[in-house]
Protein backbone atom coordinates (compact mmCIF):
# COMPACT_ATOMS: atom_id res chain seq x y z
CA UNK A 1 0.00 0.00 0.00
CA UNK A 2 1.35 3.44 -0.95
CA UNK A 3 1.07 6.12 1.71
CA UNK A 4 1.11 9.86 1.00
CA UNK A 5 2.26 11.78 4.04
CA UNK A 6 2.94 15.44 4.84
CA UNK A 7 5.60 15.59 7.55
CA UNK A 8 4.96 18.62 9.71
CA UNK A 9 8.12 19.79 11.42
CA UNK A 10 6.05 22.32 13.31
CA UNK A 11 4.28 19.46 15.16
CA UNK A 12 7.66 18.18 16.30
CA UNK A 13 9.12 21.48 17.43
CA UNK A 14 6.77 24.34 18.41
CA UNK A 15 7.93 27.94 18.30
CA UNK A 16 8.76 29.35 21.71
CA UNK A 17 8.97 33.00 22.75
CA UNK A 18 12.53 34.15 23.31
CA UNK A 19 12.73 34.15 27.10
CA UNK A 20 16.19 32.76 27.66
CA UNK A 21 18.50 34.04 30.37
CA UNK A 22 21.65 35.74 29.11
CA UNK A 23 24.66 33.58 29.79
CA UNK A 24 27.74 35.50 30.81
CA UNK A 25 31.06 34.53 29.31
CA UNK A 26 33.60 33.38 31.83
CA UNK A 27 36.38 35.93 32.18
CA UNK A 28 39.82 34.35 32.02
CA UNK A 29 42.90 36.39 32.78
CA UNK A 30 45.98 35.59 30.72
CA UNK A 31 49.35 36.13 32.34
CA UNK A 32 51.72 38.43 30.47
CA UNK A 33 54.10 35.54 29.88
CA UNK A 34 51.38 33.63 27.99
CA UNK A 35 50.39 36.48 25.64
CA UNK A 36 52.17 34.97 22.63
CA UNK A 37 50.56 31.55 23.18
CA UNK A 38 47.11 33.08 23.54
CA UNK A 39 47.51 34.93 20.25
CA UNK A 40 48.47 31.74 18.47
CA UNK A 41 45.62 29.64 19.91
CA UNK A 42 42.20 31.18 20.49
CA UNK A 43 39.85 29.23 22.74
CA UNK A 44 36.49 28.30 21.22
CA UNK A 45 33.35 29.72 22.87
CA UNK A 46 31.62 27.76 25.60
CA UNK A 47 28.41 25.82 24.94
CA UNK A 48 26.39 28.48 26.73
CA UNK A 49 27.90 31.27 24.65
CA UNK A 50 27.22 29.40 21.41
CA UNK A 51 23.60 28.66 22.34
CA UNK A 52 23.06 32.33 23.16
CA UNK A 53 24.50 33.39 19.77
CA UNK A 54 22.26 30.87 18.00
CA UNK A 55 19.28 32.28 19.89
CA UNK A 56 20.16 35.83 18.86
CA UNK A 57 20.51 34.76 15.22
CA UNK A 58 17.19 32.91 15.40
CA UNK A 59 15.39 35.91 16.94
CA UNK A 60 16.83 38.18 14.25
CA UNK A 61 15.78 35.81 11.48
CA UNK A 62 12.23 35.47 12.74
CA UNK A 63 11.90 39.23 13.20
CA UNK A 64 13.55 40.45 9.99
CA UNK A 65 13.38 37.84 7.23
CA UNK A 66 11.05 39.24 4.56
CA UNK A 67 8.41 37.35 2.64
CA UNK A 68 10.12 35.63 -0.31
CA UNK A 69 9.73 33.02 -3.00
CA UNK A 70 12.15 30.65 -4.72
CA UNK A 71 12.37 27.68 -7.07
CA UNK A 72 11.82 24.26 -5.50
CA UNK A 73 12.87 21.02 -7.20
CA UNK A 74 11.76 17.81 -5.47
CA UNK A 75 12.49 14.16 -6.22
CA UNK A 76 10.32 11.88 -4.09
CA UNK A 77 10.41 8.09 -4.18
CA UNK A 78 8.78 5.08 -2.53
CA UNK A 79 10.66 1.78 -2.49
CA UNK A 80 9.27 -0.58 -3.57
CA UNK A 81 7.17 1.53 -5.94
CA UNK A 82 4.63 -0.38 -8.08
CA UNK A 83 5.49 1.90 -11.00
CA UNK A 84 9.24 1.75 -10.36
CA UNK A 85 9.63 5.50 -10.80
CA UNK A 86 10.11 8.66 -8.77
CA UNK A 87 7.91 11.74 -8.71
CA UNK A 88 9.79 14.85 -9.87
CA UNK A 89 8.07 18.09 -8.90
CA UNK A 90 9.00 21.66 -9.79
CA UNK A 91 7.23 24.31 -7.77
CA UNK A 92 7.42 27.86 -6.47
CA UNK A 93 8.06 27.84 -2.72
CA UNK A 94 6.88 30.82 -0.66
CA UNK A 95 7.60 31.95 2.88
CA UNK A 96 5.18 34.72 3.77
CA UNK A 97 4.61 36.84 6.84
CA UNK A 98 0.97 36.61 7.89
CA UNK A 99 -0.89 37.96 10.95
CA UNK A 100 -0.59 35.77 14.02
CA UNK A 101 -4.13 34.85 15.11
CA UNK A 102 -2.91 34.51 18.70
CA UNK A 103 -0.86 37.71 18.87
CA UNK A 104 -1.79 41.39 18.74
CA UNK A 105 -0.05 42.94 15.77
CA UNK A 106 2.45 40.06 15.50
CA UNK A 107 3.23 37.98 12.44
CA UNK A 108 4.20 34.38 11.84
CA UNK A 109 6.02 32.69 8.95
CA UNK A 110 3.75 30.60 6.71
CA UNK A 111 5.07 28.17 4.09
CA UNK A 112 3.27 27.33 0.84
CA UNK A 113 3.95 25.71 -2.54
CA UNK A 114 2.61 26.33 -6.02
CA UNK A 115 3.22 23.30 -8.22
CA UNK A 116 4.30 24.11 -11.77
CA UNK A 117 5.45 20.80 -13.27
CA UNK A 118 5.12 17.13 -12.31
CA UNK A 119 7.38 14.64 -14.08
CA UNK A 120 8.08 17.22 -16.79
CA UNK A 121 4.42 17.95 -17.52
CA UNK A 122 2.25 20.91 -16.47
CA UNK A 123 0.69 20.33 -13.06
CA UNK A 124 -3.01 19.55 -12.85
CA UNK A 125 -3.65 19.90 -9.13
CA UNK A 126 -1.01 17.47 -7.88
CA UNK A 127 0.51 17.99 -4.44
CA UNK A 128 4.18 18.91 -4.20
CA UNK A 129 6.71 16.21 -3.44
CA UNK A 130 4.87 13.02 -4.38
CA UNK A 131 4.59 10.48 -1.54
CA UNK A 132 6.16 12.60 1.22
CA UNK A 133 7.54 16.06 1.89
CA UNK A 134 8.86 18.10 4.75
CA UNK A 135 7.29 21.34 5.96
CA UNK A 136 8.66 23.69 8.63
CA UNK A 137 12.38 23.84 7.86
CA UNK A 138 12.13 27.48 6.76
CA UNK A 139 9.81 28.69 9.52
CA UNK A 140 10.99 26.95 12.69
CA UNK A 141 13.61 24.27 11.99
CA UNK A 142 16.41 26.17 13.76
CA UNK A 143 14.53 26.27 17.06
CA UNK A 144 15.89 22.78 17.81
CA UNK A 145 19.23 24.19 18.94
CA UNK A 146 18.88 27.48 20.82
CA UNK A 147 19.05 28.88 24.34
CA UNK A 148 15.25 28.86 24.64
CA UNK A 149 15.17 25.06 24.16
CA UNK A 150 17.40 24.16 27.10
CA UNK A 151 14.37 23.03 29.13
CA UNK A 152 13.53 20.59 26.32
CA UNK A 153 16.87 19.38 24.93
CA UNK A 154 20.20 18.07 26.16
CA UNK A 155 23.11 19.70 24.29
CA UNK A 156 26.72 18.54 23.97
CA UNK A 157 29.51 20.58 22.40
CA UNK A 158 31.79 18.46 20.21
CA UNK A 159 35.29 19.80 19.58
CA UNK A 160 38.10 18.73 17.27
CA UNK A 161 40.63 18.74 20.08
CA UNK A 162 42.65 21.61 18.52
CA UNK A 163 40.87 24.25 20.64
CA UNK A 164 40.92 26.71 17.77
CA UNK A 165 38.10 29.17 17.09
CA UNK A 166 38.51 28.72 13.33
CA UNK A 167 37.55 25.03 13.49
CA UNK A 168 34.01 23.90 12.67
CA UNK A 169 31.69 23.78 15.68
CA UNK A 170 29.31 20.87 16.20
CA UNK A 171 26.56 20.58 18.81
CA UNK A 172 24.80 17.29 19.39
CA UNK A 173 21.29 17.32 20.85
CA UNK A 174 18.65 14.93 22.16
CA UNK A 175 15.21 15.58 23.58
CA UNK A 176 14.85 15.13 27.31
CA UNK A 177 12.64 12.29 28.56
CA UNK A 178 8.98 13.27 28.35
CA UNK A 179 8.64 13.45 32.15
CA UNK A 180 11.48 16.00 32.34
CA UNK A 181 10.41 18.31 29.51
CA UNK A 182 8.91 21.70 30.22
CA UNK A 183 5.16 21.92 29.62
CA UNK A 184 5.55 24.38 26.73
CA UNK A 185 8.20 22.40 24.79
CA UNK A 186 5.72 21.24 22.18
CA UNK A 187 7.80 18.12 21.43
CA UNK A 188 5.52 15.22 20.54
CA UNK A 189 8.19 12.63 19.69
CA UNK A 190 11.70 11.74 20.86
CA UNK A 191 14.32 13.31 18.61
CA UNK A 192 18.12 13.51 18.44
CA UNK A 193 20.66 14.95 16.03
CA UNK A 194 23.43 17.46 15.47
CA UNK A 195 24.10 20.87 13.95
CA UNK A 196 27.25 22.17 12.28
CA UNK A 197 27.95 25.86 12.89
CA UNK A 198 30.01 28.38 10.96
CA UNK A 199 32.53 29.67 13.57
CA UNK A 200 32.67 33.21 12.15
CA UNK A 201 28.96 33.99 11.89
CA UNK A 202 27.65 31.41 14.37
CA UNK A 203 25.05 30.45 11.77
CA UNK A 204 23.89 26.86 11.36
CA UNK A 205 25.20 25.42 8.09
CA UNK A 206 23.82 21.88 8.49
CA UNK A 207 21.05 20.37 10.62
CA UNK A 208 20.55 16.62 11.02
CA UNK A 209 17.90 14.95 13.17
CA UNK A 210 16.32 11.53 13.60
CA UNK A 211 13.00 10.49 15.10
CA UNK A 212 13.33 6.75 15.80
CA UNK A 213 9.59 6.04 16.00
CA UNK A 214 7.73 8.57 13.87
CA UNK A 215 4.03 8.02 13.19
CA UNK A 216 3.82 7.70 9.41
CA UNK A 217 0.13 6.82 9.10
CA UNK A 218 -2.20 3.90 9.66
CA UNK A 219 -3.62 0.94 7.79
CA UNK A 220 -6.76 -1.12 8.19
CA UNK A 221 -6.43 -4.72 9.35
CA UNK A 222 -9.17 -7.37 9.69
CA UNK A 223 -10.35 -8.11 13.22
CA UNK A 224 -13.06 -10.14 14.81
CA UNK A 225 -16.56 -8.66 14.26
CA UNK A 226 -16.96 -8.86 18.03
CA UNK A 227 -14.61 -5.85 18.34
CA UNK A 228 -15.63 -4.00 15.18
CA UNK A 229 -18.92 -3.75 13.32
CA UNK A 230 -17.11 -3.63 9.98
CA UNK A 231 -14.49 -6.20 10.92
CA UNK A 232 -11.60 -3.69 10.43
CA UNK A 233 -9.36 -1.73 12.77
CA UNK A 234 -6.69 0.93 12.24
CA UNK A 235 -3.10 -0.13 12.93
CA UNK A 236 -0.51 2.66 13.27
CA UNK A 237 2.51 2.56 10.97
CA UNK A 238 5.74 3.92 12.41
CA UNK A 239 9.16 4.40 10.90
CA UNK A 240 12.62 5.80 11.45
CA UNK A 241 12.53 9.40 10.18
CA UNK A 242 15.85 11.05 9.27
CA UNK A 243 16.20 14.60 7.93
CA UNK A 244 19.18 16.68 6.77
CA UNK A 245 18.92 20.39 6.00
CA UNK A 246 21.79 22.39 4.47
CA UNK A 247 21.88 26.19 4.84
CA UNK A 248 23.70 28.96 2.96
CA UNK A 249 23.61 32.78 3.00
CA UNK A 250 21.04 34.41 0.70
CA UNK A 251 20.70 38.18 0.15
CA UNK A 252 17.13 39.51 0.30
CA UNK A 253 16.41 43.22 0.28
CA UNK A 254 20.07 44.04 0.79
CA UNK A 255 20.39 41.84 3.91
CA UNK A 256 21.89 38.39 4.26
CA UNK A 257 19.87 35.48 5.69
CA UNK A 258 20.90 31.84 6.07
CA UNK A 259 18.25 29.77 4.30
CA UNK A 260 17.84 26.09 3.33
CA UNK A 261 19.33 25.18 -0.02
CA UNK A 262 18.89 21.41 0.20
CA UNK A 263 16.65 19.09 2.25
CA UNK A 264 16.93 15.30 2.38
CA UNK A 265 14.17 13.27 4.03
CA UNK A 266 14.18 9.52 4.60
CA UNK A 267 11.66 7.22 6.33
CA UNK A 268 12.13 3.50 6.77
CA UNK A 269 8.95 1.75 7.86
CA UNK A 270 9.30 -0.66 10.78
CA UNK A 271 6.08 -2.57 10.14
CA UNK A 272 5.75 -2.33 6.35
CA UNK A 273 8.29 -3.06 3.61
CA UNK A 274 8.42 0.46 2.28
CA UNK A 275 10.92 3.30 2.30
CA UNK A 276 10.09 6.93 1.57
CA UNK A 277 12.84 9.20 0.18
CA UNK A 278 12.61 12.91 -0.51
CA UNK A 279 15.28 15.26 -1.86
CA UNK A 280 14.59 18.94 -2.46
CA UNK A 281 16.77 21.80 -3.66
CA UNK A 282 15.99 25.52 -3.40
CA UNK A 283 17.42 28.28 -5.58
CA UNK A 284 16.72 31.61 -7.29
CA UNK A 285 15.48 33.42 -4.17
CA UNK A 286 13.51 36.66 -4.56
CA UNK A 287 11.98 39.03 -2.03
CA UNK A 288 8.22 39.49 -2.39
CA UNK A 289 7.50 43.10 -3.28
CA UNK A 290 4.33 44.98 -4.06
CA UNK A 291 4.60 47.72 -6.66
CA UNK A 292 2.05 50.31 -7.68
CA UNK A 293 1.80 52.83 -10.55
CA UNK A 294 -0.04 56.13 -10.45
CA UNK A 295 -1.78 56.84 -13.74
CA UNK A 296 -2.44 60.34 -15.11
CA UNK A 297 -6.04 61.49 -14.84
CA UNK A 298 -6.72 60.77 -18.50
CA UNK A 299 -5.55 57.16 -18.11
CA UNK A 300 -7.57 56.28 -15.03
CA UNK A 301 -9.97 53.48 -15.98
CA UNK A 302 -13.65 54.49 -15.95
CA UNK A 303 -15.76 52.30 -13.66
Amino acid sequence: MTLRKILLLGCLIALLAASSVLLRAQQTKTPAADTRGAAQKTAIPTLGEILQRLQENLDQYQALVPSFFCDEHVVSTIIPDPKHESTVTDATFRLKRVPDPDGEGKTILAESHEVKMVNGRPATGEAVGGPAYLRGAFSNGLTMVSASKQACMRYTLKTTGKNNASDATVIQFASLPERKRADDCGIQEDVSGRVQIDPETMQVTRLEFTVPRHLVGSTLIPVSPVYSEIGLAAEPIVGRWSVTVEYAPVVLGGKSFWLPTKISDNIIGSSVRERWMYNATYSNYHKMEVTSRILPGSEVPVK
